[in-house]
């Protein structure tokens, strides 16, 4: 009975690290949503984990990271303020976008980009002062399912404003979220 016991008990563990490895890099839609793929016509050729450019997505030229993934913005960040209000679960659900160098490689972006020291050290990707994220249930790139998410995560455009249209309905999230967007 205790074999039986420590076996379920280290399968357990052992899913829940995948679970947590897998929410950290993308992983599967939380919401149970799927939505059809959208091409990243400007990612092909410049896939650097410190890059940042735009793509194609149901919301027209936005922002995406050397992988592909849609750019976010937080209402509850300040332009300029140096801080990234995101941390603790918000973080796990909405991982900011960082680099290893002060100056991240930049294509078709108009805005000002930059980067912010988070509390860990990290360096976080900045766009007109505020700080860029990308969204856990995105498993793909060209995913925008955080676009509107709480109504104050918004993807960017290249210029650096964000977008307030609403993404097409397949793509985005049904409900699940609590009061402060995440």
């Amino acid at each position: 009975m205790k074999r039986h016991i420590w076996k379920s008990a280290t399968l357990a563990v052992a899913a829940s690290g995948i679970l947590l490895l897998a929410g950290c890099s993308g992983g599967t839609n939380a919401y149970g949503t799927t939505s059809a793929p959208t091409t990243q016509s400007s990612v092909a050729g410049n896939s650097s984990a410190d890059a940042l450019m735009t793509g194609q997505s149901t919301l027209g030229t936005i922002v995406v990271n050397g992988q592909g993934f849609t750019a976010y913005v937080f209402d509850h960040d300040t332009a300029n303020s140096g801080v990234s209000t995101c941390s603790g679960a918000c973080q796990s659900l909405w991982p900011p976008i960082t680099t290893t160098t002060p100056t991240p490689v930049v294509t078709g972006i108009t805005g000002t980009v930059a980067t912010i020291t988070r509390s860990d050290g990290a360096k976080q990707v900045t766009i007109n002062g505020l700080p860029l994220y990308t969204y856990t249930p995105d498993t793909k790139p060209g995913d925008d399912t955080g676009q509107g998410f709480g109504g104050i995560w918004w993807v960017v455009g290249a210029n650096g404003s964000k977008i307030t249209a609403q993404a097409t309905p397949s793509t985005s999230p049904s409900s699940g979220y609590s009061s402060n967007g995440y």
